[in-house]
Order: structure tokens, then C-alpha cells, then sequence
């Protein structure tokens, strides 16, 4: 069976909002539906935000430069914990009985590191130290997390964690830049990349939980992120080189998942059918040399990247679109 699932985010900007994209997820992927994320509703909403709101022990602050870790958590780190405790309540409410696989999304500890300021400034990425606590306080975090999400989801059997690691990509290159912006951060090396990201997607592996990463970014080290422990990689299938078709073809063989964005995330001139996404599955599976009655079991459908910045019509058609390729690829 192919499945299809949402990378993340929803379009709104208040909390009406943020319900109708949970009836919609759960409407239209009811085999694999996801915890919507809603960032026009503020930083406390956004990616950085929901990460710092599932990371225990270290606070943080928004300040005009953007979120800075400090001895305490402030007013918007707490207004980020209570905005997921009170989504996590309307999943709690609209989901009940819900048994099909079930994702949930936090950014990884290297988009953190780049887009989170230490107490006195410049990026937690300039510090060796700071990284890896972050690392640490992030894996304990998500831990906590996955045994709130299974009180609430009783009749859940296989909980996906995808870790957003749209930085990493940067952050390897050394294209991340400082404080002052006229420079950029030395580049970090892949050893210590895949540690920091192996105590997050070992401790969601440890809960029972399935870990994906998901980049929408250029020059994404893939390989690297199954060596780490990724499970499932979810990729935009417009960015790939021949060398990441040959490492999703791997992990594919291998009974990994696969998450493939075929749908435009943004609304687009002419919305493709769906034979046309079947069929563009099909090309890129032949092109791997795999077969869908074989592999596709392991094989996801999503959009290229969330769907924030769409219309919410094409939201709605988009799952549409991708869970409709989804059955006819079964």
C-alpha cells in the first residue's frame, strides 16, 4: 500500500483556523494523518517556536532579532507551550477512535542551532557547547512528547516524529550567517552532525516511535541522515540529483519509508490530475528501477514543502490530489 500524508504546515492565522486544517487533515488522510501546524498564528506557532515548546529544560525568549535561550522561559516560550498544549487538546478531541498511522513534526536540532540566538548573542550554531546542549534538551523534549501524544492517541499503533532539518543543508556548507551578517558560521563537520542529530532520532527510535527527516532544501546529505537513524526521509522530488535518486532508491529496497513531494506546495497555474501525479510516481520509480507492487509499501505521497503560504482551496485539493495518486499507486 502507498500511503499519502501532509509535511506540516497549514494556511491560517488564528485558532478557527487551526481546527479546520485538523478536520481537513484528518477528513482527507485518514490512513496517515499529521498534527497540523498553523504559523500565521505567530513565532509561538512557527517552526522554531514548536521547537522550543517541545524542548525540556532550557527557556528561551522572542526578542526583535528573533528567539535567544535564557535561564527561564518567557512570556512567548510559555505562550508556544500552552498554543501546542491547547492543539494537542483539539487533536485529543477531533481524533478519537483514530487508529491509522499518525505524524507529528519538530524541528531538528541543527535548524535550531542556526535560527536560536544564545543568551548574549549570535547564533547558538557559534558554540560547540551550546549546540550540543540544545541537541540534548531537544532529544529529552521529544521524548516527553511521543508519551503525551500516545496518552491522547490510545488506539495509535505506529506514531511517526518527523524532524524538520531545512538548515542542515547550510549549516554544513558554512552558509549560515553571523550576527553582524557580514560573515558566516565555520562550517560543521558531518561527524558531529550526525551525533547531535542521533540523540534526537535515537530517543523518538527508543519511545517506539518512527523517525523521519524532512528537507526541502538543496544539497540535503541524505545519506548522512540514514546513518543517523532516519527511518523515513521526506524529500521534494524537484531538488534531486542523480546521486539522491540513488540513495532514496536504497533506502526504498531497504523497507525504509520514502516520503516523495510531488504536488506544489504553492498554488499553482494549473493544478496537475491525478493521473498525472500517479504517473510521475511511476516515471521516477522506473527511473530507480523499483517496482510499486513491491516497494511501494514504504513509499509515501506528500506536497513538495508545507502548505502555510497556499490558498486554503488548494490545500484541500492538494491532500486530495496526493491521496488520490496514493490509492491508485496501491
Amino acid at each position: 500500500m502507498t500511503w499519502a500524508t501532509g509535511v506540516g504546515s497549514m494556511p491560517g492565522d488564528d485558532q478557527r483556523d487551526y481546527d479546520e486544517a485538523l478536520r481537513t487533515v484528518l477528513g482527507e488522510l485518514p490512513d496517515l494523518a499529521h498534527l497540523p501546524e498553523v504559523p500565521g498564528r505567530g513565532a509561538p506557532a512557527g517552526m522554531t517556536g514548536r521547537g522550543l515548546a517541545v524542548m525540556a529544560d532550557l527557556g528561551a525568549d522572542l526578542q526583535p532579532a528573533g528567539w535567544r535561550l535564557t535561564d527561564a522561559p518567557g512570556i512567548d516560550h510559555r505562550r508556544a507551550r500552552s498554543l501546542l498544549a491547547q492543539d494537542l487538546d483539539a487533536l485529543e478531541e477531533q481524533a478519537q477512535g483514530y487508529a491509522g498511522t499518525f505524524k507529528v513534526q519538530v524541528a531538528g536540532p541543527w535548524t535550531l542551532a542556526a535560527t536560536v540566538e544564545k543568551p548574549r548573542g549570535d547564533k547558538v550554531l557559534s558554540d560547540s557547547g551550546a549546540r550540543r546542549e540544545l541537541a540534548q534538551a531537544l532529544a529529552e523534549g521529544v521524548r516527553d512528547h511521543i508519551r503525551d501524544l500516545r496518552r491522547r492517541l490510545p488506539s495509535v499503533d505506529r506514531l511517526v516524529v518527523q524532524v524538520d532539518e531545512p538548515s542542515l543543508a547550510a549549516v554544513l556548507a558554512a552558509r549560515i550567517p553571523t550576527a553582524s551578517g557580514f560573515g558566516r558560521h565555520r562550517t560543521v563537520h558531518p561527524p558531529e552532525a550526525s551525533e547531535h542529530l542521533e540523540w534526537v532520532l535515537g530517543a523518538i527510535a527508543d519511545e517506539g516511535a518512527e523517525p523521519w527527516v524532512h528537507s526541502c532544501a538543496p544539497e540535503t546529505p541524505w545519506q548522512l541522515l540514514r546513518g543517523a537513524g532516519a527511518r523515513g526521509l521526506s524529500v521534494d522530488l524537484d531538488l534531486m540529483t542523480a546521486h539522491d535518486h540513488d540513495v532514496l532508491a536504497e533506502a526504498l529496497d531497504a523497507g525504509e519509508t520514502v516520503a516523495l513531494g510531488v504536488v506544489p506546495s504553492l498554488d499553482p497555474e494549473r493544478a496537475p490530475t491525478e493521473t498525472e501525479v500517479t504517473e510521475r510516481v511511476m516515471r521516477w520509480l522506473d527511473l530507480v528501477g523499483l517496482d510499486p507492487t513491491t516497494n511501494g509499501g514504504s513509499l509515501v505521497l506528500t506536497a513538495t514543502c508545507g502548505l502555510a503560504g497556499a490558498s486554503p482551496s488548494w490545500t484541500a485539493q492538494a491532500l486530495r490530489l496526493i491521496a488520490a495518486g496514493a490509492r491508485n499507486l496501491s
